[in-house]
C-alpha cells in the first residue's frame, strides 16, 4: 500500500504532539496550498519563460488575449485586470511595444484616448504560453479525477470569495 502521508502531516503531527490544546486542521489545509503554491509557480514560470515571456508580460498580453477580437483594452482597462499602479502600467506598455508585443493606437470613439493592442507576434506567444500552461497545470492535477477536480474548484471558490469580496 502506497503511503499517504505528506511533509504537512508529519509537521502537524510533531505540533500535535508539542501543543495538544491547539486545532491544527487550518494548517492542514493552508499549508498545503502553500506548497501547492510553490509547485504552481515553477510550473508557470517555466511555461512562460518557453514562450519568452516575463510573468507580468504575461499578465498584459493574456488580458488583451480574452478581450476577443481586435485584442485591445484601454490602459485603464488593463490596470483594473492587473492591479498594478498607473506608473507601472505605462512602463509596461513602453516595454512591450518596444518588444513588438503590443501596439497604442487611437481610440476612434474619444480621440483623446489610447487603445493597447496586441500584435499578431505577441498573440502567437500568449496562445503558446497558455497552451503549455493549461498542459502544465493538468500535469500537476493528474493524480486527481474530474470530479475530485471539480469539488477542490468549487471548495477553492467558496474559500477564495471572502477574500475577493
Amino acid at each position: 500500500m502506497a503511503n499517504t502521508s505528506d511533509e504537512v502531516d508529519r509537521i502537524v503531527e510533531a505540533w500535535i504532539a508539542q501543543r495538544p490544546d491547539l486545532d491544527f486542521s487550518p494548517l492542514e489545509v493552508l499549508s498545503r496550498v502553500d506548497r501547492l503554491s510553490r509547485h504552481l509557480d515553477r510550473a508557470r514560470r517555466d511555461a512562460f519563460r518557453r514562450s519568452e515571456l516575463e510573468p507580468w508580460e504575461w499578465d498584459v498580453l493574456s488580458a488583451l488575449r480574452r478581450a476577443g477580437e481586435d485584442y485591445q483594452l484601454s490602459p485603464k482597462q488593463l490596470l483594473q485586470q492587473t492591479l498594478v499602479s498607473s506608473g507601472t502600467m505605462t512602463n509596461r506598455i513602453d516595454r512591450l511595444v518596444a518588444r513588438r508585443l503590443v501596439r497604442r493606437e487611437a481610440d476612434p470613439d474619444d480621440g483623446r484616448s489610447i487603445l493597447v493592442t496586441l500584435t499578431d507576434d505577441g498573440r502567437i506567444r500568449v496562445d503558446a504560453a497558455i497552451t503549455r500552461l493549461v498542459d502544465a497545470e493538468a500535469l500537476l492535477l493528474d493524480s486527481l479525477s474530474r470530479a475530485d477536480r471539480d469539488r477542490l474548484a468549487g471548495l477553492l471558490r467558496k474559500l477564495s470569495l471572502g477574500f475577493d469580496a
